[in-house]
């Protein structure tokens, strides 16, 4: 495998997150807006996702597919990050200013993720 060695980095976080889906399904649960219907399940997909992903991030073959899937994933679960700034209960009791840079965060991670689209 002639990969850099920064995607094996995105690769591991994805697939130590994912898993921590079914670690810590509270946590994650948490998180989902109200709005959602079937947060377990919403939270099964994407901890299967983020593994799948973050899986085929190491596969030459398939790393320019899984880039592009982690894209599609952070903009699908970026309502979480607004959501969590948004309700007290969500946020961990995390400092609000942490919580709204999470937001334009979701920006970096996906622009890294944009680097092995090609």
């Amino acid at each position: 495998m002639n990969l850099p060695w920064h995607i094996y980095l995105m690769a591991s976080l994805y697939i130590i997150a994912g898993i921590n889906h079914f670690r810590s399904p509270r946590m994650y649960l948490k998180i989902i807006p109200s709005y959602f219907s079937n947060p377990k399940l919403l939270n099964i997909l994407s901890g299967v996702a983020e593994i799948i992903l973050g899986s085929l991030l190491l596969v030459s073959a398939t790393s320019h597919f899984a880039a592009w899937g982690i894209i599609a994933l952070l903009v699908a679960v970026f309502p979480t990050h607004i959501y969590m700034y948004q309700n007290e209960k969500a946020s961990f009791g995390l400092p609000r200013w942490i919580l709204l840079l999470r937001i334009p965060f979701q920006l970096v991670l996906i622009y890294w993720a944009y680097q092995y689209t090609f």
